[in-house]
């Protein structure tokens, strides 16, 4: 009798596919060509990818497997049920793989207080008041509006009257953390210290799910990526990504400061190989608007369009990525991820600028090697809204830093519940941000800032036009990182 077991996905199960083997096989057999003949076959473009949200394929993590398997089956915008229990479990799966493989968590013969009072569960803690235990979950309220540590089996209410400050990062409804306390007779876990789960380097993710592609563009090998960064700082060390910020084409000040941006380059005989536009293109939201609101709002971006083909090599040569704001009109409106800019507003620039990608929010760039998240989002004020438990008494550069290591310990871009910031379920995926990126575009409204946090380069451009001065961010490749202008 045929046995009806489903047997796992090739994807699933093979750590190292062939076609990665035979590229590292191909990359050693040439290397010892001659460099001068490799160095003529390489071209940027080829190696250039703008990549949508509703693109990427989905892995979800499998526990039994230990390792992330593909989906096949087709993704919808409407999701479902399980869809959206799926994408938080991903989430805690995620997380706690990366908490357990971090070097105070993992199994080792040498004692450790972490790893003896770490539970994995918030169902070890019944039977045990008095004791003191360290609890991987997620914050939340439950129905009575208590606020709750919350995993896949259960959650245990918090008690943060004896947490004089929490860890650095921002701890908001929705994101996971690390939490020791004591457990009481009265089911409450007293909170004696609150932390962000550890972030993992990209080269240690990349290093075990390097089989696993998770851009849809094919998968690289370690050695590939080594390969690669060597080619980019040789042969392209002077290429620059351009990226603005609040790009308000109703703005008076804005399309001569876009002029203005292009005819320095064109004096310096230097071509941005990408410009990235970001929204908001609009200084007020015109989604209440009349006749007169959208009609002005389409003769902005034909005015752009005709501003850009007034500068033909720059046309002919740059990629201008579009990307939209909260206050842009998108099919899809505030849920993330957020469609392109409707078409019937671009349609000049479509039709004149022949390397115009009109992508999703968030979106991602592959370049070689390397990857770049792009996400227009007033991240920041979200953030300080939405914090729960105590709240951390920092401002600042100190702030920067906390929001920056948030995002990329919470391995998302919306460490939220759905309540606070709709997204969905099927595309979920395309938020996270694991493995860790080469670099990651956090525009947003709030003050400038560039930080480099466990290898990740993060950089706010700032709003093009709000102050006396054009402010905006080149990306260089090369050095994996930014400079502000």
């Amino acid at each position: 009798m045929r046995s009806c077991t489903k047997v796992p996905s090739l994807d699933a199960v093979m750590k190292v596919n062939v076609d990665v083997l035979r590229r590292v096989f191909d990359s050693l057999q040439n290397a010892n060509d001659d460099p001068g003949d490799l160095r003529q076959t390489i071209d940027a473009d080829s190696h250039l990818f703008f990549i949508d949200s509703f693109e990427m394929p989905l892995w979800n993590w499998s526990p039994e497997r230990g390792t992330f398997e593909k989906v096949s089956s087709p993704l919808t915008v409407s999701g479902t049920p399980e869809s959206r229990v799926l994408a938080v479990r991903n989430r805690l799966n995620i997380i706690k793989q990366c908490v357990l493989r971090n070097e105070h968590f993992a199994p080792s013969t040498l004692p450790s207080k972490d790893r003896e009072r770490l539970l994995k569960s918030t169902k070890q803690l019944l039977g045990r008041a008095g004791e003191r235990f360290l609890l991987l979950g997620m914050l939340a309220h439950n129905k009575e509006g208590k606020l709750v540590l919350e995993d896949a089996d259960g959650n245990v209410e918090l008690d943060f009257s004896h947490l004089d400050e929490p860890g650095d990062g921002l701890f908001v409804e929705g994101s996971f953390a690390l939490v020791e306390g004591e457990y009481t007779p009265e089911g409450q876990l007293e909170i004696i210290a609150i932390g962000q789960p550890p972030c993992e380097p990209r080269d240690v993710a990349r290093s075990i799910y390097g089989h696993v592609d998770f851009l849809g563009k094919g998968a690289t090998s370690l050695l590939e990526d080594s390969l690669f960064s060597t080619r980019v700082q040789e042969d392209f060390e002077n290429m620059q990504f351009f990226v603005l910020s609040d790009v308000w084409l109703d703005h008076p000040r804005t399309l001569p400061g876009l002029r203005l941006m292009f005819e320095n380059c064109i004096a310096n005989d230097f071509l941005p190989k990408v410009i990235v536009l970001c929204g908001n293109f609009t200084t007020q939201s015109i989604s209440h608007g009349d006749g007169r609101d959208i009609q002005r709002y389409q003769e902005n971006f034909d005015a752009l369009a005709d501003l850009i083909t007034s500068f033909p090599e720059i046309t002919a040569g740059t990629h201008f990525v579009f990307v939209p704001g909260p206050m842009d009109v998108t099919i899809n409106g505030p849920v993330l991820p957020r469609k392109p800019l409707m078409s019937s507003f671009v349609n000049r620039l479509r039709a004149r600028v022949p390397h115009a990608h009109f992508a999703t929010n968030p979106c991602r760039i592959k370049f070689f090697h390397q990857e770049i998240v792009i996400f227009r989002e007033d991240l920041m004020a979200r953030m300080l809204r939405n914090i729960v438990g105590v709240k951390p008494d920092v401002g600042g550069e100190e702030l920067k830093r906390y929001l920056v290591q948030t995002v990329l310990d919470q391995a998302h871009m919306s460490p939220f519940t759905l309540n606070i910031q709709p997204t969905l379920s099927d595309f979920d995926h395309s938020l996270r941000l694991y493995p860790l990126p080469t670099a990651v575009v956090l525009a947003d409204k709030y003050d400038r800032y560039k930080i480099t946090y466990t290898g990740c380069h993060v950089f706010n451009p700032g709003s093009f036009a709000s102050g006396k001065s054009y402010v905006f961010s080149t990306y260089q490749p090369s050095q994996v990182n930014s400079e502000e202008w």
